[in-house]
């Protein structure tokens, strides 16, 4: 099917400013030149905070180069070997700490249980969408729309390694969700592509990575696992946990977003992907429950464990930022490293 809008250009994002020692010697390294490069020297300390700013932006920068890669930086860098022995270190500093602080994990763990309570949401819930919904602001909105765009703008593609790691049913099924993700044949219906409209419509800046800047180590966190366990096989079972996870929460929360854009007067293209959200992902939980986790785990029963550590992380990473967002907010202050214009200025601060 062909596309009723010109297409959007395709353009490579800028490389983003380093945050520490290690995303400083990462980035310097990928300014160089096909002409005069070499190996680039990226140790990586065992004592580097593994959610902090500076490993979680270096990391992020390595996977990004297995997607649309920055502009000026040759694209054979992506299988660099001394960038993939610096992002294997880095990995398992991040990998390591989420073993320790997600609870459980045991070859016991029932997924089944697990995925239950996905289903049942408490009745003291007080996550983002519930603060947008209830009374959140218009600038709270683009903010959280910005932030998000780190991933939404390339919505689907992490979770479409996991394919060729499949075999069988499973594989089917999770075919057939990606393809409802891409837009089911239709190029204006692609998730990605109806969230640049939305960003478009709240007057936001919809390039890829445009706000790579302005997004703490919580946002790019959550896309790491993702991009990390699509990339490794022996991740898949956390990968399909952690895709999961979204599938099974994301309607309710995107029917307060629905709300919440109409309560605050935004344009009908910002209620879109939203409400396009409320319906896919209520098929998608069934199809992924039983099209994709039970034949995968009749498979390969092994993979439960792995399961149920990528639904924990998963929703280990959604509450710190969630957490940051909401106590950001409260104080009436911008949870981004650099804040859009319409943000609140503290009193005493530098607009």
């Amino acid at each position: 099917m062909l596309s009723r809008n010109p297409p959007r250009p395709v353009e490579p994002p800028r490389l983003p400013h380093a945050r520490g020692p290690l995303s400083a010697a990462l980035i310097d390294g990928l300014r160089l030149d096909a002409l005069r490069r070499g190996p680039v020297v990226l140790p990586v300390p065992e004592d580097c905070d593994p959610y902090g700013e500076d490993l979680q932006l270096a990391l992020y920068c390595c996977y990004e180069l297995h997607y649309r890669g920055f502009a000026g930086v040759p694209e054979d860098r992506e299988w660099d070997p001394s960038l993939l022995t610096a992002r294997a270190a880095m990995e398992r500093l991040f990998l390591a700490a989420l073993r320790v602080d997600v609870p459980g994990g045991a070859e016991d763990d029932d997924v089944d249980a697990e995925l239950a309570t996905l289903l049942v949401e408490p009745i003291d819930a007080a996550g983002v969408s519930h603060h947008l919904h209830r009374e959140g602001e218009l600038w709270q909105v683009r903010e959280y729309v910005a932030l998000r765009s780190l991933y939404h703008l390339k919505e689907a593609d992490p979770q479409a390694f996991v394919i060729a790691r499949l075999e069988g049913p499973a594989k089917a099924a999770m075919v057939t969700i990606e393809h409802d993700e891409y837009g089911a044949g239709d190029p204006d219906r692609m998730h990605a592509r109806l969230f640049a409209d939305m960003m478009d419509a709240l007057e936001l800046r919809s390039a890829y990575g445009h706000y790579l800047d302005a997004a703490p180590a919580e946002v790019l966190a959550e896309v790491n696992l993702m991009s990390m366990c699509g990339l490794h096989r022996g991740l898949r079972g956390a990968l399909v946990g952690q895709f999961a996870t979204v599938e099974l929460t994301s309607s309710p929360g995107s029917d307060r977003l629905v709300k919440a854009m109409r309560r605050l007067d935004a344009p009908p293209a910002a209620v879109e992907f939203y409400a396009e959200h409320v319906e896919a992902d209520a098929v998608h939980e069934q199809l992924v429950r039983r099209g994709v986790i039970a034949p995968m785990l009749a498979a390969e029963p092994a993979l439960a464990r792995d399961v149920v550590f990528g639904i924990r992380a998963s929703g280990l990473l959604a509450d710190r930022l969630s957490a940051l967002l909401l106590q950001s907010w409260a104080a009436g202050r911008s949870a981004l490293r650099c804040p859009l214009a319409d943000a609140p200025v503290l009193v005493g601060s530098t607009p």
